[in-house]
């Protein structure tokens, strides 16, 4: 097929333009970038396009980048398409964002680049020259540092302004149809596209030569599989979305919180990217790899109500009572928690700990502030401790059978209003046997006929 039809035909099939678009050519001179400003020039009629190129020095080979940019300029003034360039540090860039990746950190600084061209000079595309080759070493590649369904599907034809005219059409089509313009079209060669130390170019040079000759058509079995992919990582991810609708009990910055009884329920396949999608809106989903997620499903599955586990760049996930809490931030309310007898519970949002000890004898009875003694058999465990509801009473020791409303007590007791909330109270099903760090509930307190005491002591940090 000419490929001039395939390429006009991947736009189409992908809604990649529309008439009147200003497209913006990531151009580096090289026999991709060279063959898409070509191919676009041709077919500006029919779409009435505006076409502008942006060439990308990245300072890793100083002369030859010089030649590029000047082969570059001259090539888009010989098709009248405007031209500009913009150098950027890669090695800088690295240092200074601790990105220890050369191609990943000149990725991030070229997509920059092209992100504010495209918004300075108001572009509705952005088209890169990736191609069915780089496709197919973008697979090989993911398979073998490992990766799901999704990372299969490749590189994608759109995303956002990002357009990939050529991602159907192989590299060999590419040098082809250079060759046989009139006159042939030169191009640049990046001396670093050579260097087998880069994992990229060690599946170009090697690997895939290796392959096409127990397939001969490795690249179109690899892209035919993408795009398989593609449409059902599409329909999964329409699934997850419906899904997330009954899920979010709560969406913040830096903050998303799910209900536990639907998300308990969900098969491994869709949980996992259900937690992708939630913990992608707090941290970079880059940051996600499948140890996290899996971190996450254990938690789910196994942990108690206030267990957590730390993530990558300061996320923390937190399993309360009926939500898994997913953040970033420090001072975040984990309550309500459940205490385990014996056990002990670490309330870092206020840097106390709650500790649960069984005996069957007691030195003393304690303050029922710091320290409570409590008849085991009255009560019922695990404990939990929540912070104080609209409504809550207790009957304080001391007082007899006189109940009070927490509300009343707290006034009484003249606790600072801004401090009430951040209160521990401590219940045996529904009712509060003891408000931590102030008094217990007489009717749960040891007596005489106490056999098997619980302690309860209140631990603030020093």
């Amino acid at each position: 097929m000419d490929i001039l039809k395939k390429v006009n035909g991947t736009i189409k099939k992908y809604s990649m333009l529309s008439p009147g678009d200003s497209v913006l050519i990531g151009l580096s001179g090289g026999p991709d970038s060279v063959c898409l400003t070509i191919i676009l020039d041709k077919l500006r009629p029919n779409f009435n396009l505006s076409l502008s190129a942006v060439y990308v020095n990245h300072g890793l080979r100083p002369e030859e980048s010089k030649r590029e940019e000047s082969f570059c300029r001259d090539l888009c003034k010989g098709l009248d398409i405007r031209f500009y360039s913009e150098s950027v540090n890669v090695r800088e860039y690295m240092k200074d964002h601790r990105v220890n990746n050369l191609q990943e950190a000149a990725r991030e600084l070229r997509h920059d680049v092209f992100r504010r061209h495209a918004l300075l000079l108001k572009a509705q595309r952005i088209a890169l020259g990736h191609n069915a080759d780089d496709q197919a070493e973008t697979i090989l590649m993911r398979l073998l540092r490992g990766t799901g369904r999704r990372g299969l599907t490749g590189i994608p034809p759109v995303r956002g302004k990002i357009i990939r005219p050529l991602i159907e059409v192989q590299r060999s089509e590419i040098e082809a149809f250079l060759a046989a313009q009139q006159p042939p079209v030169r191009y640049m060669v990046d001396s670093s596209n050579l260097k087998t130390d880069y994992l990229r170019n060690w599946i170009r040079l090697n690997l895939i030569p290796q392959l096409k000759r127990l397939n001969p058509s490795l690249i179109e079995t690899l892209n035919r599989s993408a795009v398989v992919l593609s449409e059902e990582d599409l329909y999964l991810e329409t699934m997850v979305t419906k899904t997330m609708l009954r899920l979010v009990s709560k969406r913040d910055e830096g903050l998303v919180e799910l209900f536990l009884v639907p998300l308990e329920g969900l098969e491994r396949p869709i949980m996992r990217r259900v937690l992708i999608r939630a913990m992608g809106e707090v941290i970079d989903p880059r940051e996600i790899e499948f140890i996290h997620i899996e971190d996450v499903m254990r938690l789910i599955r196994e942990g108690k109500s206030g267990d957590m586990i730390s993530l990558p760049k300061g996320l923390k996930a937190i399993k309360k009572y009926s939500t898994l809490l997913l953040t970033t931030k420090r001072d975040v309310e984990v309550l309500p928690r459940l205490l385990d007898v014996p056990g002990e519970v670490y309330l870092g949002e206020i840097n106390a700990t709650i500790r649960a000890s069984v005996s069957s004898t007691v030195e003393h009875d304690g303050d029922g502030k710091g320290r409570a003694v409590f008849d085991l058999d009255r009560v019922s465990c695990p404990l939990r401790i929540r912070k104080r509801r609209e409504g809550d009473y207790f009957y304080p020791a001391g007082m007899g059978d006189k109940r009070k409303k927490l509300q009343d007590f707290f006034v009484d007791e003249k606790v600072p209003r801004h401090e009430r909330d951040s209160i521990p109270v401590v219940t045996s099903g529904e009712e509060i046997i003891w408000v931590a760090g102030y008094r217990m509930d007489g009717r749960f307190k040891a007596g005489r006929g106490t056999k098997r005491f619980l302690v309860l002591e209140f631990i603030r940090d020093a």
